[in-house]
């Protein structure tokens, strides 16, 4: 069985700071807009690096994604930055028009998202976005799951034309990716190889998956773990070889079962190949103030929760 090896908590909003402030360097035509959230956002060296490709918003974010939108028809690349409750809910209308319908190469990059925000509380931590974002014709959905990988999402979606949404999160996590990996959007990443369940984990639940693993692993239980960072595109190929291998799915994420990661792949499953499936997910309900640690353990958002959904899931088998 691979192992992998944190090698020292990092938070995944300072991947994407750094991943854009590479890309400031090599790119002349990125630029980035906030909505007073520069520091929670890491943009700090972008603003010192390129005053002139920096833009304050203030708390507008519909005029934000309005602006931004504008700037792609100038071969702008414009990155915008806020919490993903602010980037999502609050800016939808825009979002679809002026966006996704108008087809504009905007890079929405949103920090803080799902239940580890913490205690900040429920009216900021959205767990509907991505359910949001993937309904939207062709916007790319990106959700990351340590720094380095965040840093090389925020490179590459660069390079891509067309509207991304690219989503992270606020505290400290494992960081256990290769520093100098290929980052290919629609890609599933294999991480661990079995034959008796797969667990598909997406964000900050790749590493609690990784860690149910091992567990399992201990009595008897091999499991295929698939890291998927892009929902939309999904990997259909990736997702289908494994669970036509293992014959069954858990799939893992920090967002509402509803709209979430789960709910394509058992779409996909539906039509293509069905199999049994448990969601390790929150189960339609808001979040509240607690820290990371605590409001992961209630909702069953973590390494735990992904042992007992296999066990409930082989059964079905």
């Amino acid at each position: 069985m691979k192992k992998y090896t944190d090698t020292g908590k990092k938070d995944t909003r300072s991947g994407f700071g750094d991943g854009l402030t590479e890309l400031g360097k090599k790119n002349k035509d990125v630029v980035a807009l906030c909505a007073d959230l520069t520091g929670s956002l890491k943009m700090d060296e972008f603003k010192e690096n390129h005053p002139e490709r920096f833009f304050q918003v203030g708390i507008a974010e519909a005029n934000m994604i309005g602006i931004a939108a504008g700037m792609t028809i100038g071969g702008k690349i414009p990155f915008t930055g806020t919490f993903a409750n602010f980037s999502t809910g609050r800016v939808y209308d825009q979002i679809r028009q002026s966006v996704a319908y108008s087809g504009k190469n905007v890079k929405i990059c949103a920090s803080h998202a799902g239940i580890t925000l913490g205690e900040d509380g429920a009216t900021h931590q959205i767990l509907e976005d991505i359910g949001l974002m993937k309904m939207l014709p062709g916007m790319t959905v990106i959700n990351t799951c340590d720094y380095n990988q965040t840093k090389a999402a925020t490179i590459a979606i660069a390079e891509y034309e067309g509207p991304v949404y690219l989503r992270f999160g606020r505290p400290k996590v494992a960081n256990f990716t290769p520093a100098d990996q290929n980052f290919q959007i629609g890609k599933a990443v294999q991480l661990q190889e079995g034959t008796d369940v797969t667990i598909i984990a997406t964000g900050h639940l790749v590493w609690e998956a990784l860690q149910a693993a091992e567990t399992l692993n201990e009595s008897g239980i091999t499991a295929d773990v698939i890291n998927i960072h892009t929902i939309k595109p999904l990997d259909d190929e990736a997702i289908l070889k494994s669970v036509k291998k293992t014959g069954c799915v858990v799939t893992a994420e920090e967002h509402n079962f509803l709209g979430g990661l789960g709910e394509s792949v058992a779409r996909l499953l539906s039509t293509h190949h069905p199999a049994p499936q448990e969601f390790v997910a929150t189960q339609d309900t808001f979040g509240e103030s607690g820290t990371p640690e605590q409001l992961m353990d209630k909702y069953g958002l973590n390494a735990s929760a992904i042992v007992s959904a296999v066990q409930k899931v082989t059964a079905r088998k």
